[in-house]
């Protein structure tokens, strides 16, 4: 997502780092250490959460105990172990089709990205939040805003839900936000401001799952690319158990359909002669 193109490649670039790493992410020395941004990675970080050592990995930050629970939750909140949901779905016919852990994951991770539900919704919310959060500051109006938004993307990130528009995670979650005394954030705020602003509006478009976690997201000080690698694995936890389950049973017994259950309007049934090439 966004990814940075180096400009001017050719030789001189690629002599001047042939051989070489310059990093200052880590490094690993075999038979002696092992260094995560500039800490020895067993001697100073061995006993860190997880998720502190993720987001410590992708943002060069540390993030205090609230955070980091609240980042546990974002996760937690939507792990749904459901084959029928989209990505999942990936996950159990890998499962059925006895491929393998590794791949059904991988793949199930991937569709995830999908523009209209996933990550790069996701992605498109929290730019339009941390975007918006500066240009009203700086006198523009919410409607202006969502102008401006409507007129380059068509939409609303993160707002409205196929199957229904209600979305029962956001009360657990603001919930929780609020005994870690991370509610009333400035994106957080806006993300319900807007909610009510398209609704009085005659919009019946309420705020789903990814507008708020990314508006949480911006408020922890996520940029967008970091918080699309935080939200990378937010799916993960539901995969693994529709994998499982539907490795389980018969092969190829998840979501079977039958070829009078198809509703064809192609062309017609053609007869070939045995004698045509």
């Amino acid at each position: 997502m966004n990814q940075r193109v180096t400009p001017n490649r050719g030789p001189a670039l690629l002599d001047s780092v042939a051989g070489r790493l310059t990093t200052a992410v880590g490094a690993a020395f075999p038979g002696e250490r092992a260094v995560f941004r500039g800490h020895d990675i067993h001697q100073e970080l061995g006993d860190m959460d997880w998720m502190e050592l993720y987001v410590f990995g992708i943002t060069g930050r540390r993030f205090s105990p609230e955070q980091i629970r609240m980042l546990h939750a974002l996760w937690t909140i939507t792990s749904y172990p459901d084959a029928r949901i989209w990505n999942n779905r990936v996950a159990a016919l890998a499962g059925s089709s006895r491929s393998t852990g590794a791949l059904a994951i991988g793949a199930s991770v991937a569709v995830s990205e999908a523009y209209i539900y996933g990550r790069q919704n996701e992605f498109q919310a929290i730019s339009f939040f941390i975007e918006t959060v500066k240009k009203r500051a700086a006198g523009a109006t919410l409607d202006q805003c969502i102008a401006d938004e409507i007129r380059l993307h068509g939409r609303i990130a993160g707002y409205g839900r196929p199957l229904a528009n209600a979305d029962e995670r956001i009360e657990p979650t603001m919930q929780l936000a609020r005994e870690l005394g991370l509610a009333d954030g400035p994106h957080v705020k806006l993300a319900f401001e807007l909610e009510q602003h398209l609704l009085a509006s005659g919009k019946n478009l309420r705020m789903n799952y990814g507008a708020l976690v990314t508006a949480f997201g911006a408020d922890l000080g996520l940029s967008p690319r970091e918080f699309y690698f935080y939200a990378i694995p937010g799916f993960v936890a539901g995969m693994q158990p529709v994998y499982a389950e539907s490795a389980d049973k018969p092969e190829g017994t998840l979501f079977p359909t039958a070829c009078t259950q198809i509703v064809y309007q192609g062309p017609a049934a053609r007869n070939w002669p045995a004698n045509q090439a």
